[in-house]
């Protein structure tokens, strides 16, 4: 369901979903996991199916090991991440739900809005699936990429001993990083 232009294949967006060993870093005992799922339509037509995942955290002087949230603050929560999923989704094309997503500005805007209920971390969009996709058009489907000629990636900011070449070894790791 793409085009081929010379050497470039042009594709559509299908879905992308979180690798299951980062997922399963992220799962521990003692703590809330806190799930979301929603439809939206993008204004280009595209219907997608995000899906979010949150953990509770312990709050900054707590003494009790676990950091488990009530029924209703997890509802209350799960509530204001469909919310701001669907906000963030409607409000744009698909192109605009990729550079909300690449940098995690949603899980970003989830845990700033859910603090005030319950001390959250660790909020990914984990998964987003395309459900319904309006009929193909070669001009969007050229718009989404450009014309392919130019990099439309940033570059990478690193501490200036990285960007020089010059590694320090660690203490205590037998001169390895």
């Amino acid at each position: 369901a793409g085009q081929v232009q010379g050497k470039d294949a042009l594709c559509n967006f299908y879905g992308m979903d979180m690798t299951r060993d980062k997922l399963a870093s992220l799962i521990r005992k003692w703590q809330t996991l806190i799930e979301a799922h929603v439809d939206v339509k993008t204004t280009d037509g595209y219907t997608v199916r995000m899906f979010a995942i949150a953990f509770t955290n312990r709050q900054r002087n707590q003494k009790r090991k676990t950091a488990y949230a009530q029924t209703a603050q997890v509802h209350q929560i799960r509530r204001r991440m469909m919310e701001i999923m669907r906000r963030n989704a409607a409000s744009g094309d698909l192109r605009k739900l990729f550079d909300k997503l690449i940098p995690e500005a949603i899980g970003a805007e989830i845990a700033k809005e859910c603090r005030a209920v319950y001390p959250i971390k660790d909020v990914y969009v984990r998964k987003v699936k395309v459900v319904k996709r309006p009929k193909f058009d070669l001009e969007r489907l050229m718009d989404v990429h450009g014309s392919g000629k130019e990099d439309s990636g940033a570059a990478i900011k690193r501490e200036a001993d990285l960007a020089k070449g010059r590694v320090e070894t660690l203490a205590g790791s037998g001169g390895r990083l």
